[in-house]
């Protein structure tokens, strides 16, 4: 068991737990009680948390709270406008870092023994310096249409409860992690190894909810995620961290919101655009893989941000090196934790092996709109003896793109029917069609086509590749004469493995 007299101690000022309403109970108070509740539930015990709600901000510094100190386990900083300028409360804090270097030091394991809990924001350089490098935990939100930040009361309506909830989830959580390896001993139980290290890119401030999300998710499902400080404002030591910070890592993931986000001092591109082209450079230069997203309905105004995502979507290089996915946050949770853990291939029995020898699939990818239209290519490659595939439609997203990318690892050939959709459409599939390897492909396709079907425009008239044989329809609709080249590249391979 721990040796400290108490698990934890709320800093806090005490202007900052006045209630707005009166009869209510203050901001501190609501967060004492409920982090009492949560983190007792989360540990099976009920938490010795301490806070001494008679003493006022201008109270001289009792020594009875300084012999108290060595023996807490942990500290909850309550930031505001009001705590950094509270000489009580600065020195109480310098006090708590000083006592615990003589109970263990700041840190156990990897985890920090202050926890930083943001009520009103303060300007990051303002902050004290023993909790300047830590990343906190914000309890507010920014207006969207204001860009006023907005503290999480209760008094604010459900949406502002909830929120406060989430957030407070997050805390008590990581504080139940931390006192069980002050309660058990950190040396006599280290903790879990990480399955892995995401670099979880900042995003800008429309998207936090998001990030959050699916850092909360990464984590409890036993991640390491960076950043683990907050990012840098100076351009200089912002790509330094960065790089460094990208180094430790294998995946990276980065949200595309409709704002632009922050200009670091000193550079002309957002944080967001510059961790983007780090992590291509580093993906470039090998051993990172990225995943890009953006939300179904983005609409952006900003000429700057539009320029960006433009870039993206359209950008050979993007989408040469990362996924770039539009779905549901969902299913981008999904996505992230197979491309962390893909499921293993089972291993073909005898039987299974000789069928596979025997039996040649052709993946026939295609657009929902352009299904009906590929039958009679369809009918025609199963009666010459082919296993057709069909790309798999169905409301589940992740559940198709699973689907999608199994058969890019397991059909023998591909033949792309481009018909009513687009260009872009097409671009798209011959990506993911290079990246196949990376998705786990291990031998070459045997033949890989593109059928160029009606619509015809003068666009697809033009249209070449070295990637595919092109195969243009006749203007009266489906011949088989069209498939020729791409057959015979068939037979061809099939003849020489």
């Amino acid at each position: 068991m721990s040796s400290f007299e108490h698990d934890l101690l709320i800093s806090y000022a005490h202007l900052d737990d006045q209630a707005l309403v009166e009869g209510e109970p203050g901001w501190v108070a609501s967060l004492h009680r409920l982090l009492e509740i949560r983190v007792g539930q989360l540990l099976g015990e009920k938490p010795k948390i301490w806070r001494d709600p008679k003493l006022q901000g201008n109270d001289y510094f009792a020594d009875t709270i300084l012999e108290r100190l060595p023996r807490i386990g942990a500290l909850v900083s309550v930031l505001s406008p009001r705590y950094i300028h509270s000489e009580w409360c600065t020195r109480e804090l310098k006090e708590f870092c000083r006592a615990s270097e003589q109970s263990g030091g700041l840190r156990v394991a990897d985890k920090s023994r202050i926890f930083k809990v943001v009520k009103t924001p303060v300007p990051q350089e303002r902050h004290p310096d023993e909790i300047q490098p830590l990343l906190g935990y914000e309890f507010y939100v920014v207006d969207p249409q204001t860009g006023r930040p907005r503290e999480l009361l209760q008094a604010y309506g459900p949406d502002a409860e909830r929120a406060f909830l989430a957030k407070l989830d997050d805390l008590a959580y990581d504080i139940s992690k931390l006192l069980e390896l002050l309660h058990n001993g950190k040396d006599t139980h280290p903790p879990v190894a990480s399955k892995g290290t995401v670099y979880l890119a900042e995003t800008s401030f429309d998207l936090r909810d998001e990030r959050e999300t699916i850092q909360r998710d990464l984590v409890r499902n036993g991640y390491a995620v960076l950043p683990d400080q907050p990012l840098p404002l100076l351009a200089s030591e912002f790509r330094e961290f960065v790089r460094a910070q990208l180094a430790r890592c294998t995946f990276s993931v980065h949200l595309i919101g409709h704002t632009y986000g922050v200009v670091p001092d000193g550079a002309s591109r957002s944080l967001v655009v510059l961790q983007q082209e780090m992590a291509a450079e580093r993906s470039a230069a090998g051993g990172l893989s990225r995943l890009i997203w953006m939300p179904q309905d983005l609409q952006v105004e900003d000429a700057r941000q539009q320029e960006f995502v433009q870039y993206l979507l359209t950008s050979p290089e993007v989408h040469a090196q990362a996924e770039l996915l539009q779905v549901p946050l969902e299913d981008l949770k999904a996505t992230i934790h197979l491309k962390l853990a893909p499921p293993a291939s089972p291993k073909p029995g005898p039987e299974t092996r000789a069928s596979s020898q025997e039996l040649i699939r052709v993946y026939l990818i295609c657009d929902q709109q352009d299904l009906e239209a590929t039958r009679p290519l369809e009918d025609f490659l199963f009666n010459q003896g082919l296993e057709v595939v069909l790309p798999l439609f169905d409301e589940d997203e992740t559940q198709a793109r699973i689907d999608h990318e199994e058969s890019l690892c397991t059909c023998d050939a591909i033949l792309l029917f481009y018909g009513e959709t687009g260009e872009p459409w097409l671009r798209r599939k011959l990506r993911e069609l290079q990246r196949s390897a990376a998705l786990g492909r291990e031998k070459p396709l045997l033949a890989r086509g593109i059928y160029v079907a009606a619509p015809m425009t003068p666009q697809k008239e033009r249209f070449r590749t070295l990637e595919a044989a092109v195969l243009h329809e006749p203007a009266e609709g489906f011949s088989p004469a069209a498939l020729a080249p791409f057959l015979g590249e068939l037979d061809k391979a099939r003849r020489i493995a």
